[in-house]
């Protein structure tokens, strides 16, 4: 098989034809899952042994496959945290996969690596991060978290010089599934720490915790969140880096979906504490206008991680011949594409005045949104919008209800909308992150709910 043959030539054209036009769609088309009988039926084997006209594999996709996925990139996209890619972005992913690069080490991509690290730095400086921090890129923020409670973990057990039973984390109420699952991977014990009145987890409540634990030596570190997934909820992060600072523990913030917010002036007096902690991540692919799939991880002192994470064999020896800057050292990932690279582009095209504008109007939807709300009649508000999560109620509905209104919803196009469990209670759910959604499409969601 030639690398560019005749069919090869041919596939390219076709694909680089469709992601041109793909790029052109405003805004991007919804589109709603079907049936595995119904795309059996309307695709069948794609896969032979002597393989199929480029051009007809692509029509499959296109007619067939494509619009039986979900497009994240629509405004119309409310449910989970949707994505909201620059379109220079995408197009730089495109050109990230061409280039054939491995990211691993400066030796096989300095040039990839420079840029990646441009990028984690305005990061690190968004956050109020010291000069010397760093990190990598890794696939999302599950992969972030896992890499830096392991680099928590060990560095707790060296400090120490002693490893107990089973290390514990403090965590909050509202913290991310991912956090629980990592927490099973390393083996370590989740201790919970009620929220407060505000569903936080604050420095006061992990204190009183600690005082009244039998065994609080065992906890190795506090796993924030800034920004939770199901609300949109910051933590008390200054009151938790004052304890992380009393008993020595390593502050941890998941800001995969909310940190992103550092860029907006009227929220960030929010992640008050930020600059204190010892790790972090944030999400471009969420709301920093990058493609999936992208966690920007990163370190307040990077040699720690280094400690940790650094791979070593005979045949990787010849990558560490100075300070040259590795991404494999950071996380648990060896091979790695250079996936902070689309971000990266983006920012360096459009400027961060213009990323500012984009989350400030962002936010300002969803307040006018939870406006929006309070003034309707037939719906109330859930909770005060803190970021861009948006929770209401329509009273007197059922959970059944709720399912069906949101399946409505998709089969006409109108919203992809999921409804969410509040304290128990099935609720609503609208996340804003898309520059261009309006509060006028937001309105046909709650007309719909008449």
């Amino acid at each position: 098989m030639h690398h560019f043959d005749e069919t090869a030539d041919r596939a390219a054209r076709a694909c680089l034809d469709y992601a041109l036009e793909r790029l052109r769609y405003d805004p991007a088309p919804l589109d709603q899952p079907t049936t595995y009988d119904d795309l059996a039926r309307r695709v069948g084997a794609t896969i032979t042994s002597a393989g199929r006209d480029p051009e007809d594999v692509l029509r499959v996709f296109t007619e067939v496959l494509a619009p039986a996925c979900i497009s994240s990139d629509s405004p119309r996209f409310f449910a989970f945290i949707p994505a909201a890619p620059t379109k220079s972005a995408l197009v730089f992913d495109t050109v990230v996969a061409a280039s054939s690069m491995n990211a691993s080490s400066w030796l096989e991509a300095s040039g990839a690596i420079y840029a990646e690290n441009e990028a984690l730095r305005f990061l690190a400086d968004l956050a109020g991060l010291p000069p010397g921090a760093g990190g990598c890129f890794v696939s999302g923020g599950s992969a972030g978290n896992l890499s830096a409670l392991v680099v928590a973990r060990e560095t707790a057990t060296a400090r120490r010089g002693a490893r107990p039973p089973k290390w514990r984390v403090a965590v909050g109420e509202q913290a991310h599934s991912s956090v629980a699952s990592t927490l099973r991977i390393l083996d370590c014990d989740a201790l919970v720490v009620p929220s407060d009145d505000r569903d936080r987890l604050t420095g006061a409540a992990l204190r009183r915790v600690l005082d009244a634990d039998p065994d609080p030596g065992s906890v190795c570190a506090i796993a924030a969140t800034a920004g939770t997934t199901n609300a949109g909820i910051v933590d008390d992060l200054d009151g938790l880096a004052d304890v992380a600072a009393e008993r020595d523990l390593w502050l941890h913030v998941d800001g995969a979906y909310g940190a992103a917010a550092l860029c907006a002036p009227s929220v960030r007096a929010r992640f008050a504490g930020i600059e204190r902690v010892d790790s972090m991540v944030v999400d471009p692919h969420k709301w920093l206008f990058a493609p999936f799939d992208s966690c920007a991880l990163l370190y307040r002192e990077p040699q720690l991680a280094r400690a940790v994470h650094a791979q070593h064999a005979s045949y990787l020896d010849a990558i560490r011949t100075g300070d040259e800057w590795n991404p494999a050292d950071y996380a648990y990932h060896l091979s790695r594409r250079a996936r902070g690279l689309p971000f990266w582009f983006s920012l360096a095209v459009h400027g961060t005045d213009a990323y500012r504008a984009a989350i400030e109007h962002v936010l300002a939807v969803a307040r006018a949104a939870a406006d929006r709300i309070r003034a309707a009649p037939h719906v109330e508000l859930v909770r005060d919008v803190e970021l861009s999560v948006v929770l209401w109620r329509r009273p007197g509905w059922t959970p059944d209800d709720y399912v069906t209104w949101s399946r409505r919803l998709l089969a006409d196009q109108v919203a992809f909308c999921l409804p969410t469990r509040w304290h128990g209670e099935v609720v609503a759910r609208a996340v804003f992150l898309h520059p261009n959604t309006t509060v006028e499409m937001f309105d046909e969601v709650l007309d719909s709910m008449r």
